[in-house]
This record gives C-alpha cells, sequence and structure tokens, in this order.
C-alpha cells in the first residue's frame, strides 16, 4: 500500500483487529479522503462474512478493496471456510495476477481462531499477539490497542473502540465514526 497522499487517489482510513479471550473485534474508521479533502464520514469499511463466521476490514482505494473483499469470499466459498487456506491463496493470486498486482489495498480478516493481514505483495501475516492494524492511522491504533490489551482487562471491543479513537484523535486521516463487528463466543 502506498503510504504518500497521491491527489488523484482516494486513500486514508485505520483498521485494527484484537483478538483476546477467545472473541476477535474488527473496527474501522468511517473517513474517505480525496487528497486533503474530506469526501465521505461514513464509509464502511469492516464486514463479516461466511455466515458471520469470519469478519474483515480494509484499508486502500474502495474499488480496489471491494474487489479483494469479492475475491476473497469466492476463496472462503472455495475453501470451505478455511480462514487460513483462503488467505493464502487470496495472496497468491494477487502476487501472481497482472491486473489484481495494481490493487492498492490492504485486508484483515479474522475467524474464531486465527487472524490475518494479507497483502498484494503475497505477504498473510499472522500477529504474535493478537493484533493487527493497518491503514493511516494503523500504527496509531496499534500502538494503543497493545497498551490497552497489557495493561487493562478491557474486552476486544472495547479495545478497539478506545484505541481507534485514540488513532482518530492523532491521524487526520482517521475519523471518529467507528464501526465494529465481533465474533466469538
Amino acid at each position: 500500500m502506498q503510504d504518500s497522499i497521491h491527489p488523484s487517489k482516494i486513500h486514508a482510513t485505520t483498521i485494527l483487529c484484537v483478538r483476546k479471550n477467545g472473541k476477535v473485534a474488527i473496527a474501522g474508521d468511517g473517513q474517505v479522503s480525496f487528497g486533503n479533502t474530506v469526501m465521505k464520514n461514513t464509509a464502511r469499511k469492516v464486514r463479516k462474512l461466511y455466515s458471520d463466521k469470519i469478519v474483515s476490514g480494509f484499508a486502500g482505494s474502495a474499488a480496489d478493496a471491494f474487489t479483494l473483499f469479492e475475491l476473497f469470499e469466492k476463496k472462503v466459498q472455495e475453501y470451505g471456510g478455511s480462514l487460513s487456506r483462503s488467505a493464502v491463496e487470496l495472496a497468491r493470486e494477487w502476487r501472481s495476477d497482472r491486473a489484481l498486482r495494481r490493487l492498492e489495498a490492504m485486508l484483515i480478516v479474522a475467524d474464531k481462531d486465527e487472524s490475518f493481514l494479507v497483502s498484494g505483495t503475497g505477504d498473510v501475516i499472522s500477529p504474535d499477539d493478537g493484533i493487527l492494524a493497518i491503514g493511516s492511522g494503523g500504527n496509531y491504533a496499534l500502538s494503543a490497542a497493545r497498551a490497552l490489551y497489557n495493561h487493562t482487562n478491557l474486552d476486544p471491543v472495547q479495545i478497539v473502540k478506545e484505541a481507534m479513537n485514540i488513532a482518530a484523535d492523532i491521524c487526520i486521516y482517521t475519523n471518529h465514526n467507528i464501526i465494529v463487528e465481533e465474533i466469538g463466543q
């Protein structure tokens, strides 16, 4: 994913995933920016898939991300809900297909057992601590989530909400319109 802001592309979001005590929550903010202009405040960048057994969130160009969502959903169906196999196969296809390689987006996907960051460079990363973040405010949200995870008794939904609000206070490309999806116990 491109880090610099290019005025001809839609950028900016923060997606955060936290897994704790058999539950997983993914949160995303609602801001869509075009260069230095906020175009939308209520975009929905997280969703449940596969009969609400998988939760996912995207960062990057909206059209590219929706393309990846569709491809990922097909992989999940093809591999009978196996998150790890679906993520690996999506990354493999994304990296090897000439058209898909041009997509500027990243995904975080999770089920009751696993969480992965999936990128177009072939990365399929599972975190050691159960916390993943992507997007403009990803590092802010990740830092806040790790502190909350290690020093509070908050559940995953509370952690992602608090960490996303901290990121929104710091990152100009992240807003306070936070949408959270949760699966588990």
